[in-house]
């Protein structure tokens, strides 16, 4: 079971290839991404490296020569971030031959983080970010009360035992720390970022106050940002802005914080188990959370931000394309009172569609063009 593959991450990426010359999968360590490059190039003719592997590091010295061997094939470069100077490399090779498919690059950081990937491969490669499983995924593998418990990494989600899915999660918060941040060339001394992310996963869901959070941790506000920056680039934290609608109202104006795996939150809170969940006052913010990460993954092309007014209202999350909007409010119950704030901003912005999306057995109507609906049923409308 370890070895499931969403069938639309892998079509996604195979398109992807038709009709570019690079690739790039990005997504956090231990999400899957190799297990995915392998399966799309086991069939084809192709190369595979590990830039972690010193010998397959190695194989690049003479680059040309390596390029001219295996032109006729794929080549797979795996944690392209061990090696961000190749990207120059690659942006030469690929205007020789600009054929699509050429090369297929995973990496364990954001775009903004692999800054030569963009400033050298631009109109020459394509994007495409790979979460942790998503409820609409894994819905056949497994009940979304487990994934949301465990969440979304594979080896987290599919264990046999839940005691299992935690001892790894452990294990993974603190390879991140101890290997995986000074990898990338960040000198954080453990103590400090370990202190940090449990301090996040405690404001999970609120509106974040940077001089407050920094005081917390004994550091200055610039500094904070830095390192949240690197947490939010290697997909650890995810930092929602604030809507700028013109309703003629005060409005928040600080992004909200919420760890992106609701795993890794529960770790770090030291929540083993589905019914310490349920009691744990972060139930809400977490649910709220794990609705987002699911939302956005799946509209990845709409633009998310959250909106609070100054007297409390709120709404949990906006999608934006175009002119189309649509208002979400998260709530962990199987029958959702949203709050009056929540209508009446309805009503305010007139939003193509407005939903609740909480765990219930079936979508029904709450109020005329009000949605109630289960995560897994959910789907936008037109």
């Amino acid at each position: 079971m370890l070895g499931y593959i969403p069938r639309t991450a892998e079509a996604k990426i195979a398109r992807a290839l038709t009709r570019s010359p690079a690739v790039a999968i990005l997504g956090p360590r231990q999400c899957g991404k190799s297990t995915l490059a392998k399966k799309i190039i086991a069939d084809i003719p192709a190369h595979y490296l590990d830039l972690q592997d010193r010998v397959d590091r190695n194989k690049l010295n003479e680059p040309e020569l390596f390029f001219d061997r295996y032109r006729n094939q794929l080549i797979c470069l795996d944690e392209i971030q061990r090696l961000p100077e190749f990207f120059s490399v690659l942006r030469s090779e690929i205007d020789r031959d600009r054929r699509p498919g050429r090369f297929l690059v995973l990496g364990s950081a954001s775009r903004d983080l692999i800054k030569q990937s963009t400033e050298s491969l631009a109109g020459r490669i394509a994007y495409i970010d790979l979460t942790p499983f998503q409820l609409k995924e894994v819905t056949k593998k497994m009940p979304w009360s487990d994934l949301w418990l465990r969440g979304g990494f594979p080896e987290s989600a599919l264990a046999d035992f839940d005691s299992d899915s935690f001892s790894w999660r452990l294990d993974f918060i603190r390879t991140f720390m101890e290997r995986d941040i000074p990898n990338l060339g960040f000198h954080i001394p453990v103590p400090v970022i370990e202190r940090l992310w449990l301090l996040l996963a405690h404001y999970h869901g609120q509106t974040l106050n940077y001089h407050k959070l920094a005081a917390a941790v004994d550091m200055s506000t610039p500094t904070l940002k830095r390192y949240l920056a690197i947490l939010e680039q290697t997909y650890m934290i995810r930092q929602l802005p604030p809507a700028t609608a013109n309703l003629k109202k005060r409005l928040v104006k600080s992004p909200k914080i919420y760890l992106r795996d609701s795993g890794i939150l529960h770790a770090l809170l030291n929540i083993e188990e589905y019914d310490s969940l349920l009691a744990n006052p972060v139930a809400g913010a977490s649910w709220e959370g794990f609705v987002i990460e699911n939302l956005t993954a799946e509209y990845e092309r709409f633009r998310a931000a959250f909106l609070r007014t100054s007297n409390g209202a709120e709404i949990d999350l906006l999608l934006e394309r175009g002119r189309d909007l649509h208002l979400f409010e998260c709530k962990l119950s199987k029958a959702p009172k949203p709050s009056r704030g929540f209508f009446e901003l309805i009503n305010t912005i007139q939003p193509k569609s407005a939903h609740i999306i909480a765990p219930v057995d079936e979508a029904y109507e709450i109020k005329p063009g009000i949605w109630v609906s289960s995560l897994n049923d959910f789907k936008l409308p037109g």
